[in-house]
């Protein structure tokens, strides 16, 4: 016997939203954000925010203000219908697909909520104001969506840790929850931009979870041991244009020295063929260490020198 599931609210509008947001019950609303083309990384995230919440609302909102000059905000994938059929599946209450004018109702914004030094580091180096443009229109979506909870995935750990920063910063009344990142049975981590690629540049995309997988497996003996590890997987793959390999503190995304012992975020970007990815794994350095799924509440707060 089959459940039929009914197809969320569209709005469009700001008016739109409202009077939907009206219309749920009392409990608990969660919010997922998304630019589109939804997979089964989104998926979980709806899942995830359907299991807590009494009614959730998914976002589907091509942000401009996140898009560097030199990154073609057109040639991102536009699939609604198909992300439709997920939101219907995964019960969503309300799905909010506004265009630019109705998020933006002024053109760009004059005031834009600013990342400070975390939001100019790694991804933020490489991409100048693209956090700007994030936690500008996280922080509008929250205020029009007025969930009293939001999900991330933890693949965007600097987007997530700066998005937790801006909601404890600015007080915003919003439990943001992380959720583990989605992956392909062979390792690639989940993203709308795998769709760029082709057959043999998604072989050499491998090697960014494969040099994750490595440097985890080698945490309980220090960074040193980590980097190294991960290192020695990407150097074998000459296709694969690495941004950058770190390991940093999970909450400073500084440098981890080698006395370090707690919980760490290890980070790569890279380029391949034409298609820019990012991947992370969150490990316990030191004894008893490796991957992790997600920073516990307390990341950041356990390290100390080795005696």
């Amino acid at each position: 016997m089959t459940t039929e599931t009914a197809t969320p609210v569209v709005a469009r509008t700001r008016d739109e939203l409202a009077e939907a947001r009206a219309a749920l019950t009392a409990g608990d609303v969660a919010v997922v954000m998304t630019m589109g083309a939804l997979h089964h990384g989104h998926a979980q995230l709806i899942k995830q925010a359907r299991a807590r919440a009494e009614h959730v609302i998914v976002t589907i909102f091509l942000n401009p203000l996140q898009f560097g000059p030199r990154e073609d905000l057109s040639r991102y994938p536009r699939t609604f219908d198909d992300d439709m059929e997920i939101c219907t599946r995964e019960g969503v209450d309300i799905v909010f697909a506004p265009t630019p004018d109705v998020v933006y109702p002024d053109g760009d914004p004059g005031v834009r909520i600013s990342a400070g030094p975390l939001g100019a580091v790694l991804e933020g180096q490489a991409r100048p104001g693209h956090f700007d443009g994030v936690l500008t229109v996280v922080g509008k979506l929250l205020h029009l969506t007025g969930a009293s909870s939001a999900y991330f995935g933890q693949k965007d750990a600097q987007q997530l840790l700066l998005i937790r920063r801006m909601v404890r910063d600015l007080d915003f009344p919003v439990d943001v929850v992380s959720v583990p990142t989605v992956r392909e049975e062979d390792g690639l981590a989940m993203s709308s931009r795998n769709t760029y690629l082709t057959a043999s540049d998604r072989e050499v995309a491998l090697c960014l979870s494969q040099a994750l997988k490595a440097g985890a497996d080698a945490a309980a003996e220090g960074p040193s041991a980590i980097r190294r590890a991960a290192r020695s997987v990407l150097v074998k793959e000459p296709l694969a244009l690495i941004d950058y390999l770190v390991l940093v503190h999970p909450t400073t995304l500084e440098d981890v020295p080698e006395w370090y012992r707690g919980e760490a975020l290890l980070a790569v970007a890279g380029r391949v063929g034409t298609t820019r990815l990012i991947d992370n794994m969150p490990v316990r350095v030191g004894p008893g260490g490796g991957a992790l799924q997600v920073f516990s509440e307390h990341a950041g707060r356990h390290e100390a020198p080795v005696e």
